[in-house]
């Protein structure tokens, strides 16, 4: 198990070089190519009308003239060492992992994503739990019930779930339950260690937004690989053993069915750790999602660079966590 597990995170850490390579060239290395100039690339750093001397000192700051390895080197170093930034009337402090300044609202980004990042883990783990559990138990009770008015029933709400856009339902849910119905307060973020009924109460109506369209393509799925794992030969010896139903269901057909379930979770929530952008937008909080777009709207290339950053390690450590569940789930691939 230990020697998975270190090929696990030595393959992580090197992804994560990986993207932080093809990034940084998406940002510097393309636009150069294309024919960008060194001014109007540091006027992305600059935000939205910048002056010719706040562009002329951003360039010169951060080495646009430079060649491109010299300044992917300058940024890793100041991820793993820290850096600093002179605003012109002051020298800002930027520790490590430094992600860089944000000269749009004077602010670094690392900063600002700490500040965000509680708002989008909050709607995500919330709405996690909701989906797992509402999705594998209702695809586990179609699937033992085929045919059923459950079943239909269950299959056309999953359909709906599947089809209609958060946007949709997310403002339609905002209308009739929090203003007109009045059964959940206004949606807001509050610190969970403050009060977590307030916090959950809160992020509640999100919550069931967010994790009724994943809650129903989990549904389907379980339904489908519920059904294929029962007709296995592995499963009719259980029962031919004398083995409990729950037993066989739970221990032998659901085991093998959370397999492919798995690679599915990890990379729908190591995307939506990366800003549930339509929810956030949705529902107006203030995440990862938030900040990305309005980074992109701002022109505020730091920003946009470093919540990019910030979401592929959340979808490296997503699967890297599903790595080793399927450890855990299946032994055969601890030797793989």
């Amino acid at each position: 198990m230990i020697a998975f597990l270190v090929r696990r995170l030595i393959g992580a850490v090197a992804l994560l070089v990986i993207i932080s390579m093809v990034t940084f060239g998406i940002f510097f290395l393309l636009p150069k190519a294309a024919g960008v100039s060194s001014d109007d690339l540091a006027s992305r750093f600059a935000g939205k009308s910048p002056t010719p001397e706040t562009v002329q000192a951003i360039k010169e700051r951060f080495g646009f003239d430079d060649p491109v390895p010299i300044q992917y080197g300058r940024f890793v170093k100041a991820i793993v060492a820290g850096d600093e930034y002179d605003t012109g009337t002051t020298v800002i402090e930027c520790p490590a992992p430094c992600l860089g300044y944000s000269f749009r609202t004077n602010t670094s980004v690392m900063d600002q994503l700490i500040d965000r990042i509680p708002v989008t883990l909050s709607l995500v783990v919330g709405a996690a739990v909701i989906w797992v559990l509402v999705g594998v138990s209702v695809g586990v009770l179609s699937a033992l019930r085929r045919g059923s008015v459950f079943d239909r029933a269950a299959m056309a709400v999953a359909l709906a779930g599947v089809s209609l856009p958060i946007f949709f339902t997310g403002l339609l849910s905002l209308t009739f339950v929090v203003h007109a119905w009045d059964l959940l307060p206004p949606v807001s973020y509050h610190p969970f260690l403050d009060n977590p009924l307030e916090w959950a109460s809160a992020l509640i109506l999100p919550w069931i937004t967010l994790a009724f369209l994943y809650a129903a393509m989990y549904a389907r799925l379980t339904r489908a690989g519920m059904l294929e794992t029962m007709n296995e030969d592995y499963i009719r010896t259980a029962r031919a053993k004398g083995l409990p139903e729950r037993t066989v269901i739970t221990r032998h057909a659901l085991r093998a069915t959370l397999t492919p379930l798995l690679t599915i979770f990890g990379l729908d929530l190591g995307l939506l750790l990366g800003g549930a952008v339509l929810t956030e937008q949705t529902f107006s909080l203030k995440g990862l999602g938030a900040l990305s777009l309005d980074g992109v709207i701002g022109s505020d290339l730091p920003v946009v660079l470093g919540t990019v950053m910030v979401a592929a390690l959340f979808i490296v450590l997503a699967n890297l966590i599903v790595d080793l569940l399927y450890g855990a789930i299946d032994p055969r691939v601890r030797h793989s």
